[in-house]
């Protein structure tokens, strides 16, 4: 739906000239360090499509359990492949745990399974392949709580980050607006039951049956917390199903399991397991599975040593193995929330045609019209608007792509147009294209009943200077005077 916009041939970061630039510079190790099958197909427009149909083609086939182990590999490379091109757009934490997950979902799928009804169901998932995705859920929680107190953020070190988190989270919601009310010592007690959950309850995802259960659901209601306050994209679903290993068929009703239609949901390796499979039916060999589990937990040291600021040493031969597999995200380090903002800076994009009257762009999701009621749109991931906070932090310069965007709105990019939630320019493009930076607040709930506005901003301030197109089609900066012309209040 986006990919048009974001890496097309008219697009914001054009995926075809960033294939042309690695060739150039990388040559023969270029497929190594950006692993992607457009290499072979070209990142055409037509190419990108096929990408993206592919892969969910395969996502449809693996859901429905059409000879998983095979299109859960084609789904992941498919996602790697649009991964390594895409830019900015596709480099969120989120979209290396899809990578990781789906990796470690090749080895979890029962490789002889053909179809929905195939016997080969019957035959459980391999212990060591069971453990790396314990592991992978407990190490996605356990490094975000080390690096929020190992990254030196006062605020969660003294438990106030929550009270920012609401207001100042990438694409807030109507309910973080609400939780942003809430007292601070409410906000205080959250902070203490997420630190227990994310460095505490790791441990239990490798304890006896009962701990795991309370792991499972800890997770579980963590994600469902975050998920219900703000946008995350896949990413709160996609860890609740990384707690599925954590549990067993006994946590299946027996009717049923009786039924036929659940075989294979559990883990049942320390319990009896629910189906009788025939000695014939085998899963990936054991050597295979165990190697995978040695590489895996070796890499895995790397991330664990580098959250705690390298206080634990490792052997330089194993640094450099994980930098080997880097290009193909199959083991990563995490760190969600490392760093708190306090504050919420928005860019508000204008255009004029005569440099006097302003027109702002309206996106579809990140805040803009102080009237407008935040919203939910997960797991849908608008990687537009998303981008437009991470760009808000730092200067135009810092974001590579934010010039770029520019560009295709002075050109009047139909492809980028449609990221947006409306044009102002339908005619034709702006002539002059200028940000400006704002202060956003959630307003309290007197001002609320009083205006009906959710936000209220203040201190405007240039973020980018007039532009416009140069007779070679170049951004050049415009010169129309002081940047204190009216715009929409």
């Amino acid at each position: 739906m986006q990919i048009d916009g974001l890496a097309g041939s008219q697009g914001i970061l054009p995926a075809q000239a960033f294939l042309d630039a690695v060739a150039q510079q990388l040559g023969a190790q270029r497929g190594w360090i950006v692993p992607t099958l457009a290499w072979l197909t070209g990142a055409s427009d037509a190419a990108l499509h096929g990408l993206c149909a592919a892969g969910a083609l395969g996502s449809a086939a693996l859901l429905v359990g059409f000879a998983p182990a095979f299109s859960a590999a084609a789904c992941w490379l498919l996602y790697l492949s649009l991964y390594s091109i895409c830019g900015d757009f596709l480099r969120f934490q989120w979209d290396i745990l899809l990578l990781e997950a789906g990796f470690l979902a090749i080895f979890y799928s029962p490789p002889l399974a053909v179809s929905p009804r195939s016997r080969a169901w019957s035959t459980p998932p391999s212990r060591p392949i069971v453990l790396l995705l314990r592991l992978l859920i407990a190490k996605l929680m356990f490094l975000s709580g080390v690096a929020k107190l190992a990254g030196g953020d006062p605020t969660w070190r003294n438990l106030t980050a929550l009270t920012y988190h609401y207001e100042t989270t990438c694409l807030p919601t109507w309910t973080g607006w609400l939780m942003y009310q809430l007292p601070r010592w409410f906000h205080q007690l959250s902070t203490i039951g997420m630190f227990f959950i994310e460095l505490a309850v790791p441990f239990a995802a490798f304890g006896p049956r009962r701990l795991r259960m309370f792991a499972a659901a800890a997770f579980a209601g963590l994600m469902f917390f975050i998920g219900a306050t703000g946008n995350y994209g896949f990413f709160n679903l996609l860890s609740v199903v990384l707690c599925v290993p954590l549990l067993d068929d006994r946590i299946v009703p027996q009717r049923w399991r009786a039924s036929g239609w659940l075989r294979g949901v559990g883990i049942a390796h320390d319990e009896q397991p629910t189906s009788r499979a025939k000695p014939s039916q085998r899963g990936w060999p054991r050597g295979v599975t165990l190697a995978l589990a040695v590489f895996v937990g070796a890499m895995t040291l790397v991330p664990l040593a580098r959250a705690f600021r390298g206080a634990i040493p490792l052997p330089e031969p194993l640094l450099e193995l994980y930098e080997l597999q880097g290009g193909f995200q199959l083991v990563n380090g995490y760190g969600l929330f490392a760093h708190m903002t306090t504050e919420r800076p928005e860019i508000i994009v204008e255009g004029s045609r005569d440099g006097i009257d302003w027109k702002p762009y309206a996106f579809r999701w990140k805040p803009g019209d102080p009237m407008r009621r935040p919203g939910f749109v997960q797991p849908h991931m608008p990687r537009l608007d998303w981008q437009m906070w991470f760009a808000a932090l730092g200067s135009y310069r810092s974001s590579g792509w934010f010039l770029p965007f520019c560009q295709r709105l002075l050109q009047g990019s139909p492809a980028v147009l449609e990221l947006l939630a409306s044009n102002p320019f339908p005619g034709s493009p702006p002539k002059y294209l200028r940000a400006t930076l704002y202060d956003y607040h959630f307003t309290s709930w007197a001002q609320w009943r009083d205006t009906g506005a959710w936000w209220w901003r203040d201190r405007p301030r240039p973020y980018v200077p007039a532009l416009e197109l140069s007779a070679d089609g170049r951004l050049k900066t415009a010169d129309i005077g002081p940047v204190g012309s009216r715009s929409p209040r």
